[in-house]
């Protein structure tokens, strides 16, 4: 990096960003609801995924989708090292 250049890490991403991920659609039989979270989750922090969480029930989308095998979203993601944030954020929006 230049040394003019000054180096942005957490910069603050917008609700009109975030809700981006809404818009997401599946190319294959995923339910749209877990293609969804499963895309926020790789593409967002765990501050802008709660948010992003909070404009997903809005919408209504489904917290609970569940792929063809049964697995929902924490399901998939149980296993993977970062996932506990999230998972939580799931749990407190299912209320």
């Amino acid at each position: 990096m230049r040394k003019d250049k000054k180096q942005v890490i957490g910069e603050e991403i917008s609700d009109d960003a975030i809700k981006l991920f809404l818009d997401v659609e599946p190319a294959d039989e995923t339910p749209a609801s877990l293609h969804k979270l499963i895309k926020a989750y790789r593409g967002l922090r765990i501050d802008d995924f709660e948010r992003f969480v909070g404009f997903f029930v809005e919408r209504g989308y489904a917290l609970d989708a569940k792929d063809a095998q049964g697995n929902d979203f924490i399901a998939l993601i149980a296993d993977q090292r970062n996932a506990e944030p999230y998972i939580e954020a799931i749990k407190a929006a299912r209320g």
